[in-house]
């Protein structure tokens, strides 16, 4: 229980920093599994909407190239936002700079589980994509940046890409025949990262799984349980800055006067 409640803390550890990593790529497979069920989009990377956004400007489709700027936008703002609550809370000598956008993720997962199936409908400017795509990029967009200014961009969870290159350059080290080779010069594998990535990729699939089996059965209100997580690894570090507040802001006590 306290080391978990010092997963979003400013005070980081390479096991930390791999804990917090597994929970949040778990999130990040159910949000990209099970929303694609509901809004029939991938939210999670955004190499698709790069490419979306190329071939149909070359197609003419100005339609649907507003559509990925629009995703590719609201990713690109959640990141910000991100490095925006951190460096606020850097400059206030703050201790909840991790926890203030994973805060934000859940109160926005949160709307999105209960109102999300009156969001489906078409964005301003007759662009056709739903404002929960919008969200859910924002989103991730914020949890890309939490770990990645946590890890120091060593962790991945919101897409795999990263991750199975990785985990693939890791394989091929294992593999390598060193033969004769002498000690200095042989090729080792690193085993701690093959598990690091191996360990990732599984929670990020176990969470599409659940992701898709919850939003498939129950629907939209299926992210409340993940939304429920994030507050709780998020509201620590926060408690504790309000804490200290208060005492800054107690009157300091006087001393008694003395007697006439």
């Amino acid at each position: 229980m306290r080391r978990l409640r010092h997963l979003t803390g400013l005070h980081r550890t390479p096991s930390i920093n791999r804990t917090l990593g597994f929970l949040l790529a778990f999130n990040a497979g159910a949000i990209n599994a099970g929303g694609f069920l509901v809004v029939g989009m991938y939210t999670s990377h955004m190499s698709g909407f790069v490419s979306m956004l190329a071939d149909h400007l070359v197609l003419g489709n100005l339609l649907l190239v507003g559509s990925a700027c629009g995703v590719l936008l609201s990713f690109t703002c959640g990141a910000a936002v991100t490095a925006v609550l951190f460096n606020w809370a850097r400059v206030h000598h703050l201790r909840s700079g991790y926890a203030l956008p994973l805060l934000l993720e859940a109160l926005l997962m949160l709307l999105f589980g209960l109102i999300g199936g009156t969001l489906n409908h078409q964005t301003p400017f007759a662009v056709p994509v739903p404002v929960t795509v919008l969200l859910l990029a924002f989103i991730m967009g914020l949890q890309n940046a939490v770990v990645t200014k946590m890890s120091a961009a060593q962790i991945r969870t919101t897409h795999m890409t990263g991750v199975l290159t990785d985990l693939g350059i890791e394989l091929g080290k294992l593999l390598y025949w060193n033969g004769q080779a002498p000690p200095q010069s042989q090729v080792r594998a690193n085993r701690a990262r093959l598990r690091l990535f191996t360990t990732l990729l599984g929670l990020f699939t176990v969470g599409g799984v659940v992701g898709a089996a919850g939003f498939k059965h129950i629907g939209f209100i299926w992210v409340l349980p993940l939304a429920t997580v994030l507050l709780a690894l998020s509201l620590p570090p926060l408690l504790g800055d309000l804490r200290r507040l208060g005492r800054m802001l107690e009157p300091e006590p006087t001393a008694p006067k003395g007697l006439d």
